[in-house]
């Protein structure tokens, strides 16, 4: 079937460039449905993902080869950039061209404006033009990259696309786009979510339960996408934490892929798994570690990832108390003190050596982050009293109180209505 398909584009581009000068773009509708069509509920594009490259590259990107053969002398390749990921200025000295396949994503050539492109979108690269093209900021961008005269078509790179030329080179396209989206039709908005983060089709009317899918589907990747100040980043961050709360480790896998898709590191999902042991205890945690390892393997990212530890054995008590204090005071260590002779020390010195001293000293996700997360934890756990304590150290650590509500709405799809209100109505009371 893959075969099948690359050929019929190829095919498709030989016939198009013998008609078509160099630089145009255009829209071929039934190449486009032909696109959708081919489109899976799976992480992965269509043709496969590849292995991760970084030379000439900003940001995460992987690349498979599809076909190479030295009689054709054209080589036909599938790149996959994560959001934001573009790769360096560049030429080629015959050309290139690029088919559009799946997401959103940008074409510049120097000193030009850039163009949006999307599924179905040709690009014909002219010769020694010197150009980038990559992801939009908030969408995974894949495309089939096809190289003519490969004995002769040398690339030339020259040099990464700062972030402020990327900025500017897509700003007049963000100003076209409502800042929240609020007022995007529901479905509409659920489709463009759900390509970004799953690089699937929603809505496809498909399945056993087909109604059920079409309820939650809108109401997850329409509604509440729609509802507060988070960006699809946060809210795959948070949805992520709150599977592992509730060791629902088949979402966890499929949402694990989405969040890298939205532009989460792989470090900061490892640590918001790791930030829950505190909270669930190591067994579950170290269920959720097995769910995202999968996946990061079937991604191609090497295993272990690098540490991210910051203090010494003989640091845990000092450096987490700093935090701790910071954020709770001696709150932790007054509502012990009546426990056993021997115990009312132990257990608040093993909370601060553990929670702040294991966890929250470590690097790849700040205070400010980790606050949020470990609240979305307790609200899924219905843990009422420490859900009090830890918004006000939200508080203290940066975030506000519409952040906080907007994190509880992002939960609320996964924990029901009741966990979550719950938490909504102690988090507004809160001084």
């Amino acid at each position: 079937m893959r075969k099948n398909f690359v050929l019929i584009m190829v095919c498709m581009v030989m016939t198009f460039t013998n008609s078509c000068k160099n630089g145009t773009y255009s829209k071929n509708n039934n190449q486009n449905k032909l696109m959708m069509e081919a489109s899976t509920k799976k992480t992965e594009p269509v043709l496969g993902l590849g292995t991760p490259v970084t030379a000439n590259f900003t940001g995460e990107a992987w690349l498979q080869y599809l076909s190479g053969q030295p009689e054709y002398e054209c080589n036909v390749y599938n790149v996959t950039f994560a959001p934001g990921t573009r790769n360096y200025w560049h030429s080629h000295t015959i050309g290139q061209i690029l088919l559009c396949t799946e997401g959103i994503g940008y074409y510049q050539e120097k000193g030009k404006p850039a163009r949006r492109l999307q599924p179905g979108d040709v690009v014909n690269i002219p010769a020694n033009t010197i150009h980038w093209h990559g992801a939009a900021p908030d969408s995974r961008f894949t495309h089939i990259g096809i190289t003519p005269r490969v004995s002769e078509n040398n690339t030339e790179w020259m040099g990464e696309v700062t972030d402020e030329e990327y900025s500017e080179a897509i700003s007049t396209f963000a100003q076209e786009t409502p800042k929240n989206e609020k007022d995007t039709d529901r479905i509409e908005l659920c489709k463009k979510n759900y390509t970004t983060l799953f690089g699937g089709e929603a809505l496809t009317g498909q399945g056993s339960d087909p109604e059920m899918m079409d309820i939650l589907q809108k109401f997850i990747f329409g509604d509440i996408f729609r509802t507060g100040n988070l960006d699809m980043k946060t809210c795959e961050m948070i949805t992520c934490i709150t599977l592992t709360a509730m060791q629902t480790l088949p979402q966890l896998k499929a949402h694990a892929g989405a969040a890298l898709n939205a532009g989460v590191t792989p470090v900061e999902l490892r640590e918001l798994v790791y930030l829950c042991a505190p909270f669930i205890g190591f067994p579950k945690t170290l269920n959720a570690l097995g769910t995202i390892n999968e996946v990061f393997k079937e991604r191609g990212i090497a295993l272990p990832l690098e540490s991210q530890e910051t203090v010494k054995e003989e640091e845990r008590f000092e450096k987490g108390k700093e935090i701790q204090h910071a954020l709770y005071g001696e709150k932790m260590k007054e509502a012990l003190k009546t426990l056993p002779a021997g115990m009312n020390d132990t257990l608040p010195r093993l909370l601060t050596e553990m929670c702040f001293g294991d966890f929250y000293t470590r690097s790849g996700l700040d205070i400010k982050t980790r606050e949020l997360l470990s609240l979305c934890i307790l609200a899924t756990l219905g843990a009422e009293r420490q859900i009090e304590s830890h918004a006000q150290g939200n508080l203290k650590a940066g975030n506000n109180k519409e952040t906080l509500i907007a994190a509880m709405i992002q939960c609320l799809p996964y924990i029901g209505f009741p966990l979550a209100l719950n938490a909504i109505h102690i988090i507004k009371d809160i001084e």
